[in-house]
């Protein structure tokens, strides 16, 4: 195969010729503007990950001070700088909107680029459906009537229909909403910690631990993997992104370091200046700890920051489940129906609309177990995402990467093991309906994968013009 037919099949324009021009089935059509620059993208990175430091509060719960500290400093260097690598590596090399997705068809053939997709979306859309309740848990404590029963129900369905509006207007709109949200939401913990500095006791940040409380890990390890998490989600709008090969290092980079920071400086404030028993470091512990410091006004803040929080999360994930269905539409994995762009706003509103309905079907079941699933496919997928990333350097050597990790393939090899081998512990003390559920998922990807093979082939559905399967 030629260097020509190798790099526009990754969707990486070839000396010469122009990105847009490429005709790769990933990449949108060139008159679709690349809205995404390095700003918003970085506030989009960082709601996909976190969305600030709540919930991070049960690390110090689970193991006290000392060891919530140290994993906050150390994990990253395990978990999400390796993620984010890889990520930066192979969106600027496929610089399409399916991201993961086209790494695994890449990388494996469409089977495992549909099992890819299946996993991905179903965890993504899950997930999703949690921040729609967390606004109106939090609303709820200052209108009392949205505690329950069917004003409840609908502000639930209010909320996600109108957020999902924001995101139908359009990316551009979707990215700077983030950087607003963000800063006003990081704001209260920036002020915190600036109050919270003369009352500091350093002597606290060594603490093991209060005697007579048992040590979590699982609950410690599940606090430090989910708020460091989610790194690739923003590959699926890298067909979205002005310049991705230069400006998906730089965002990424900014919000790696961004996003430690927003855990750090407010667990070394909290921690050193409040004293309270180790049981009461619990979800939402800040907003109590901003109070002790600083006031009512501050908790205040904290809260309605929360909300803003939700928000921000739930549009940077629903942004990235959109787009990553529109993806598997062009490259034929779904009907070319789910490639469908809104006219007003040029968005994919069938992938928007579809995860909608989703949400809102989950947002009024008692889902613990299904979430807990959703989260063992998302490791699945991880552990697939790695072996593709290994797998493509060694199958498309040729390709051009603008971003390339500076490690040969021995290296990446032991740069992906020390994640896979925490994926597989986490998988490992799963409960038994979390497999189950996870298996019948799976099961059910799969048969939607030779479902959706059956309609191509037969001509029951339209799909996009792929490559033949000589060439995979």
């Amino acid at each position: 195969m030629t260097q020509l037919e190798l790099q526009s099949r990754s969707g990486v324009a070839p000396p010469g010729m122009d990105e847009e021009n490429l005709g790769h089935p990933s990449e949108q059509p060139a008159k679709t503007p690349k809205k995404l620059t390095l700003i918003p993208l970085i506030f989009l990175i960082y709601f996909e990950v976190a969305g600030g430091p709540y919930g991070e509060e049960p690390a110090v719960q689970a193991a006290g001070p000392l060891l919530a500290l140290l994993g906050f400093l150390l994990f990253p260097f395990i978990w999400s700088v390796p993620e984010a690598l890889i990520t930066a590596e192979l969106s600027t090399a496929f610089p399409g909107n399916g991201g993961f997705v086209i790494w695994a068809e890449r990388a494996f053939g469409p089977f495992f680029g549909s099992l890819m997709g299946s996993w991905k979306f179903l965890s993504g859309v899950i997930n999703i459906a949690a921040f729609p309740v967390l606004c109106v848990d939090y609303l709820e404590k200052i209108i009392h009537p949205l505690e329950s029963g069917w004003p409840r129900h609908i502000s639930i369905l209010i909320s996600t229909l109108v957020l999902s509006f924001v995101n139908y207007t359009g990316l551009a709109i979707v990215g700077w909403a983030a950087v607003l949200l963000g800063v006003i939401s990081l704001s209260p913990f920036i002020i915190m910690s600036l109050i919270a500095i003369p009352k500091i006791q350093p002597h606290r940040w060594l603490s093991l631990g209060q005697k007579g409380v048992k040590r979590d890990w699982n609950l410690f390890f599940n606090t430090l993997f989910w708020n460091l998490n989610f790194w690739d989600n923003v590959s699926t709008l890298a067909g979205e992104v002005d310049k991705p090969q230069k400006t998906f290092p730089r965002a990424l980079l900014v919000a790696v370091v961004f996003t430690c920071l927003a855990y750090l400086v407010p667990l070394f404030a909290v921690i050193g200046a409040v004293s309270v028993d180790q049981r009461d470091w619990g979800s939402g512990f800040h907003a109590d700890a901003a109070e002790l410091i600083a006031g009512k006004w501050l908790k205040v803040w904290i809260e309605v920051g929360a909300v803003l929080s939700a928000i921000g999360l739930f549009e940077a994930q629903l942004s990235s489940c959109a787009y990553q269905l529109e993806g598997m539409a062009n490259l034929a994995i779904l009907p070319k129906l789910f490639g469908s762009r809104a006219k007003w706003f040029n968005t994919p509103w069938v992938g928007i609309l579809l995860s909608t309905l989703i949400t809102i079907g989950m947002s009024y079941m008692d889902f613990t177990d299904i979430i807990s699933s959703a989260n063992f496919l998302y490791s699945l997928g991880m552990l697939l995402e790695f072996s593709s990333f290994v797998w493509l350097r060694r199958k498309l050597p040729e390709i051009k990467r603008p971003y390339r990790v500076p490690l040969r393939i021995p290296g990446l090899v032991l740069m992906c093991l020390i994640p896979s081998a925490f994926l597989v512990v986490i998988m490992v003390i799963a409960t038994k309906i979390v497999y189950l559920v996870s298996g019948l998922m799976t099961v059910g990807a799969i048969g939607w994968y030779f479902l959706m093979k059956f309609c191509k082939e037969n001509k029951v559905l339209n799909y996009s013009v792929a490559e033949d399967e000589e060439e995979r």
